[in-house]
């Protein structure tokens, strides 16, 4: 259980880093034949003469990036809760903690696909 908690844990954080990265390398989210579109020439660029999109999925990486290491403090939480207590007791405390992860993934998933 620890080892697939850990891997898990893993998972998330190397998929969320390398699809932002992908993402940033290839100048667009999913619509890959949206080039051109009225979104894209409207590229705001600030006052510090970086792009705003490359900024927000700059500020966005960095949030997942926090979020997975949560995640992962989360679940080895959860794994240390779940050893301790007996098999057919478990506290609203490690059920709560189960509905955190729930939440920090789906946030993750939601900041990653919005691209």
């Amino acid at each position: 259980m620890t080892l697939w908690i850990r891997r898990g844990a893993a998972a998330l954080i190397l998929l969320a880093g390398v699809s932002v990265y992908g993402l940033q390398q290839q100048g667009g989210g999913r619509g890959g034949g949206r080039r051109g579109s009225v979104a894209e020439e409207e590229d705001v660029i600030l006052p510090n003469g970086k792009s705003q999109r490359d900024e927000i999925l700059k500020a966005e990486h960095q949030q997942n990036l926090k979020d997975a290491a949560e995640l992962a403090d989360l679940a080895e939480q959860l794994k240390i809760e779940l050893e301790k207590n007996d098999r057919y007791i478990l506290s609203m405390a490690t059920l709560k903690k189960t509905d955190d992860i729930e939440k920090l993934a789906k946030r993750i998933r939601a900041r990653l696909r919005h691209n």
